[in-house]
């Protein structure tokens, strides 16, 4: 429990605000393709995505952050949550604190590595590297 204790485990999800995200899949029985229940009105030019990020740990959890629109960047995943919420957590848990994230292309940015160096923060996937090496 006390190593568990000092990961941070968070993750970024879009949700669709549209009914139509392409991604919705109806399974029917066949020859009912076109009956009005299986038909769906398609917006092809409105609706939008939301980004949400949330952080979960042992003792505790993170906030509920919404990226308010666009793309989550290497700059934004810095400003709005390594900064804010990360870093915190951080100081409270101490140097011993490893981050989880999903190695989304962003959490890549090599202006994000280095303001975790900066910050003395380590990924999970720096102690994995370490594990097999040795």
């Amino acid at each position: 429990m006390d190593q568990w204790a000092i990961v941070l485990f968070t993750d970024v999800s879009r949700f669709s605000l549209n009914t139509n995200f392409r991604r919705t899949f109806i399974w029917r029985e066949p020859g009912t393709r076109y009956l009005p229940s299986n038909v769906r009105e398609i917006d092809h030019y409105g609706g939008r995505d939301l980004m949400v990020w949330a952080g979960i740990m042992l003792d505790g959890q993170t906030p509920l952050h919404v990226f308010e629109r666009g793309i989550v960047t290497g700059v934004r995943y810095r400003d709005e949550i390594l900064q804010p919420y990360v870093r915190l957590f951080r100081g409270a848990v101490g140097p011993e604190f490893i981050l989880i994230d999903d190695n989304a292309r962003p959490h890549r940015a090599l202006l994000v590595d280095e303001f975790l160096e900066s910050e003395d923060i380590h990924r999970m996937d720096e102690y994995l590297g370490s594990i097999y090496l040795s």
